[in-house]
């Protein structure tokens, strides 16, 4: 090993001359080390291998020290209000999950991510494009159209459609879970939270990776990702993923699995530093998922679960999605100008149906499978310009402008001469601000309002035999906002009070199959109270947040349906939801950390609702998908280990996960509960200069859970499986 000193920095840099073979024995040895360190914030005392400091950066160090050097971690900081803040200071909750967490705990979609939390609960047939999200027991009753929810997905600034909950987690900084309407910053469907995504940007330093891994059922993932300067203002990013496996479900007649779902995903980025105070940030991203299919199977699903339909049925579904973005900040002196816009696309192609096994249950004899296709493509133009403060400033204010246009065609065909053909327009305006101000040393006040403005337009032709056609306008404007009081019980806790409003837009439905199905539906309104204390301890050993909270929603959205004219309607129904939630960790020393989430919610339908698709809905029903008791708990561990083999500063970690879920209702008719479930998840790892082998275990109890549950008739009720228990190997090197 040799060290030199960089011209430009006057740092030791260390350089490594090692013959191939041992490098790549070395690699095959383990992965991340240092920059995986710097990430990760579970640790306190973190080993700093010879030649970097906990960031990666090259330093002046004895290599052959091997011992702990105490690295003050910094406060989490987040994006929440469209700043960066430390969290403990935002006067509402949320949840952060950082990357290095999301890849420990092996969670590859936002889907997988939001559903490891005790107060966040997802419906989805297991296909990309069903995600219906809850953030403590409200949301959509059903989601009636994919621009109905109320949870709002902002991605570096973005706003995605919320069906793209699906999106992977690559190269991601963290992800942010705002619990409470967010209407202030992300608008009108984000009554229930928001969940809020922010990417690695490119570094000024060369760093990277590369990362394989390889399961049962076929599991495999290939990632990598180079980030440094291509000159002395200019840095790129490059980060791409593949990943896919067999399907948990087989298909009956020819008893392999129904299909072998594939994503393939990557991320260009480019910063530019004008000035010292001006900088452009380019961003490019694809994803697609293909062979993924909804599922629709008969309960009890049998072991292994299967599907009665035609070998090769889903090889054609797809869904892509894409994200090309300009964000561009000027600093004033003592405030920040913003600008990012934004060109997104949503295409997707799915094959659906009940099987031959659902058919006969509800028809009897040999009947054919019932199959149809539905294709989407959608276009969407934002821009969201805003002036803000500093970080850090001690008055916290943003202000700022949103436009956004959108168009969307859904279409659905089952049958020669049956199908419909439905197209879908919106264009939205807002302004918008919030500001805290502090009223003494201790004590701050917090206030935001924005003022909405949607048109939304919708063209459709239904052919069932003979055409028709349907065309229909909506306008709506609206306001929502927040106030809060913040109080410092000292200079690490926090004690805060909130009331919000939130609204989540009318519209037009995705299920209209006649004329009469095109009447729009009514928005939704909330108003929520929550009570909420948080506190980190100055060393970052401790950190306890805990909220009490109280939502009233009005006009919450069913899927009808009107047997007199056949046709799907959507009904409205009152909900409440009150409760409280937990979270924290504990870095007790040796290398171990405990943390963990609780979530305590009763969430109820409060007014009648009738010709509701399934059966009438009354009130005092529960609210689907919520269970009343939730919780995680996470046993970590890392610790340096005596050198061995000749590997550079080995150490061995490890995390031991488990989370409970309560029985849920499947419906809003409360006709039968999805039962409770344990999951346990186990990841140990050995890690050896900048490389790291693990062994990952998930669903280690093989519990057969539900990802939904829908209700026909007393003998007929249908849902879809996790996957079972499965098992793996991986390798990760940085540089």
């Amino acid at each position: 090993m040799l060290c030199q000193t960089d011209r430009g920095t006057g740092e030791l840099r260390t350089l490594w001359r090692v013959n191939p073979l041992v490098m790549a024995l070395s690699m095959a040895l383990l992965p991340a080390s240092g920059l995986a360190l710097a990430e990760a914030p579970d640790m306190v005392a973190v080993p700093v291998q010879a030649g970097r400091d906990g960031s990666g950066k090259p330093v002046a160090h004895d290599a052959g020290a091997g011992h702990d050097v105490p690295v003050e971690l910094p406060a989490l900081t987040v994006t929440a209000r469209q700043g960066v803040e430390r969290a403990k200071d935002i006067p509402f909750g949320l949840s952060v999950i950082s990357g290095r967490e999301l890849e420990v705990r092996h969670l590859l979609t936002l889907d997988d991510a939001l559903r490891s939390m005790p107060d966040v609960n997802v419906n989805s047939n297991g296909g990309p494009n069903s995600a219906n999200v809850m953030i403590r027991g409200v949301g959509s009753l059903n989601a009636v159209s994919m621009d109905d929810g109320s949870v709002a997905l902002n991605v570096d600034g973005v706003t995605m459609s919320m069906r793209n909950m699906s999106l992977g987690t690559l190269d991601i900084e963290r992800v942010e879970v705002l619990k409470g309407p967010q209407g202030t910053l992300f608008g009108g469907n984000s009554l229930a939270g928001a969940v809020n995504v922010t990417t690695r940007r490119p570094t000024r330093e060369m760093e990277g990776h590369v990362r394989v891994e390889y399961g049962q059922e076929r599991q495999h993932l290939e990632e990598a990702v180079i980030s440094g300067p291509l000159s002395g203002q200019l840095s790129g990013r490059f980060a791409i993923r593949n990943t896919g496996s067999d399907l948990w479900v087989d298909n009956t007649q020819t008893g392999q699995p129904l299909s072998k779902p594939g994503d393939l995903a990557f991320r260009g980025s480019l910063l530019w530093d004008v000035t010292a105070g001006t900088s452009a940030l380019l961003i490019a991203e694809r994803q697609q998922i293909r062979r993924s299919p909804s599922l629709t199977i008969l309960r009890p699903y049998g072991e292994p679960p299967k599907l009665d339909f035609t070998p090769n049925l889903f090889d054609d579904d797809k869904k892509t999605m894409a994200r090309y973005s300009l964000e561009l900040n000027h600093d004033l002196g003592a405030s920040r100008i913003t600008s990012i816009t934004a060109y997104t696309t949503t295409d997707f192609f799915t094959v659906g149906g009940y099987d031959r096994r659902i058919m006969q249950a509800l028809m009897g004899g040999t009947p054919e499978a019932s199959v149809k296709e539905d294709s989407s493509a959608q276009r969407g133009v934002s821009e969201d310009l805003r002036w803000s403060s500093l970080p850090g400033a001690p008055l916290f204010w943003v202000a700022g402008l949103n436009l956004s246009h959108a168009d969307r065609h859904f279409d659905t065909y089952y049958m020669p001469g049956y199908r419909q053909d439905r197209r879908y327009r919106v264009r939205s305006s807002a302004v918008y601000g919030e500001a805290t101000y502090p009223l003494t040393d201790a004590l701050k006040l917090t206030g935001g309002l924005r003022q909405s403005w949607d048109r939304k337009s919708y063209d459709a032709t239904y052919t069932q035999g003979s055409s028709s056609g349907d065309n229909r306008e909506l306008d709506d404007h609206y306001t929502t906002g927040r106030v809060a009081l913040s109080y410092a019980l000292t200079p690490a806790s926090n004690l805060y009070v909130v009331l919000s409003r939130g609204y989540q837009s009318g519209g037009f439905s995705d299920y209209s199959a006649t004329v009469a199905g095109g009447e729009p539906y009514k928005p939704a309104r909330s108003n929520t109270a929550e009570l909420g204390f948080k506190t980190e301890s100055a060393d970052r050993r401790f950190s306890l947040n805990a909220a009490l909270f109280a939502t009233r929603v009005r006009d919450a959205h069913l899927l009808g349906y009107d047997y007199k004219t056949y046709s799907t309607n959507t009904v409205n129904a009152d909900s409440d939801s009150k409760g409280v939630e937990l979270e924290g960790y504990w870095r007790f020393g040796d290398g171990f950390e405990l943390s963990g989430g609780l979530s305590v919610i009763d969430a109820t339908i409060t007014s009648d609702a009738l010709g509701v698709s399934g059966g009438d809905v009354r009130a005092g029903n529960r609210t689907p998908d919520v269970p009343r008791w939730g919780g995680n708990l996470a046993l970590s561990y890392r610790k340096p280990l005596p050198s061995f083999l000749g590997l550079p500063s080995p150490a061995v970690n490890a995390r031991l996960g488990y989370q409970y879920v309560g029985a849920r209702p499947a419906d809003p008719q409360n006709h039968f509960d999805l039962g409770s479930y344990r999951r346990v998840d186990l990841r140990v790892g050995l890690t050896a200069g900048n490389a790291e082998i693990y062994l990952y275990g998930n669903n280690l109890l093989d519990e057969q859970y539900d990802l939904y549950g829908y209700y026909n008739n007393a003998t007929a009720t249908f849902g879809s499986p996790v996957r079972g228990r499965t098992a793996g190997i991986g390798l990760n090197y940085h540089f």
